[in-house]
């Protein structure tokens, strides 16, 4: 089977409600870290239209581009010309129970449940701080994925995404 193609690139979908923040960081955070090994995309059920101004600061802190960084819908990727996923992760409860449209290519799932540092409230030094948890959060769990044996066992791989949840 072509999606388990041992040595290509494996695309990635993040998805949560707004597409403003966690989605967007964990998008982010593979396509620095896994470059060449994976293609991250993210979307929302219902997209903010923006991305949170404190993404891109705990983004520009971390040293990641957030050039091309949109708040978008998951109807993106579920039509004919988009690009085929591999791995679809939810990264927030809400789009974990919601309906999702059908993946071409019968991707692997995951549910990675992050608090939405979108919604903190207090001084700007508390939602930097709730940024910065999202931020370690995602790039624990993404570092942790890409360690599985992609390419060795791509089988073992896909089993051993559900588990990545530190």
């Amino acid at each position: 089977m072509e999606i388990e193609a041992a040595g290509r690139s494996r695309n990635v979908l993040f998805l949560c409600t707004g597409n403003s923040a966690r989605s967007i960081l964990a998008e982010a955070i593979l396509n620095a870290r896994g470059a060449g090994r994976f293609r991250a995309f993210s979307a929302g059920s219902r997209p903010a239209g923006r991305v949170h101004a404190g993404a891109l600061r705990q983004l520009a802190l971390a040293g990641l581009p957030a050039a091309g960084l949109r708040s978008k819908s998951w109807e993106e990727f579920a039509g004919p010309d988009a690009p085929v996923m591999d791995l679809v992760i939810t990264v927030c409860d809400n789009a974990a129970r919601e309906a999702c449209p059908v993946w071409p290519g019968h991707p692997a799932a995951a549910h990675w449940s992050t608090p939405d540092p979108a919604t903190a409230s207090g001084s700007g030094g508390d939602v930097a701080a709730a940024f910065r948890q999202a931020y370690e959060t995602l790039d624990r769990r993404i570092t942790a994925l890409l360690a599985l044996p992609w390419d060795a066992d791509p089988e073992a791989a896909r089993r051993g995404l559900t588990r990545l949840i530190p």
